[in-house]
């Protein structure tokens, strides 16, 4: 079992969180998320937005390559936009919004990473206009990790 421990402080959606980060990277795909997190992930699943729902209607029911996505997926203190377990990959769609949050999305890549995570990050535009070269990233991604 791999542990590892760090004391940061993140302020995510105005609460201030002073984290000491002893998450086990190997026993569970929600990395200790708390329980206020798996809420939310369930409002955001029933809320997506229309960008996120073409994407999520190519990749649910193992469509690509295989792999099992999970939509709004709870991370720590954070909710991935789409996650893969078994190739322990978070994709997220970014709309406008995250122009103004850029601390907000350094934490959560910062936190990612340390979960020995990858992260694909994708703009609405992207998926939008061309969802078939967002989907041949993934599948590239995908065909070139260990499994």
């Amino acid at each position: 079992m791999l542990a590892f421990a760090t004391r940061k402080i993140y302020i995510i959606h105005n609460i201030q969180y002073s984290v000491s980060m002893s998450v086990y990277k190997e026993t569970t795909m929600f990395y200790g998320a708390l329980p206020t997190t798996f809420v939310r992930a369930r409002s955001l699943r029933n809320s997506m937005t229309n960008v996120e729902s073409l994407l999520w209607e190519k990749l649910r029911k193992n469509q690509l390559l295989g792999f099992r996505f999970k939509p709004q997926h709870p991370l720590f203190v954070f909710i991935a936009d789409f996650y893969c377990h078994k190739a322990r990959l978070v994709i997220e769609v970014d709309g406008k919004i995250h122009l103004n949050r850029k601390e907000y999305d350094q934490n959560r890549e910062e936190v990612i990473k340390q979960l020995n995570l990858s992260i694909l990050s994708f703009t609405n535009e992207e998926v939008e206009k061309d969802i078939d070269r967002v989907l041949d990233i993934i599948k590239g991604y995908l065909l070139a990790i260990p499994c």
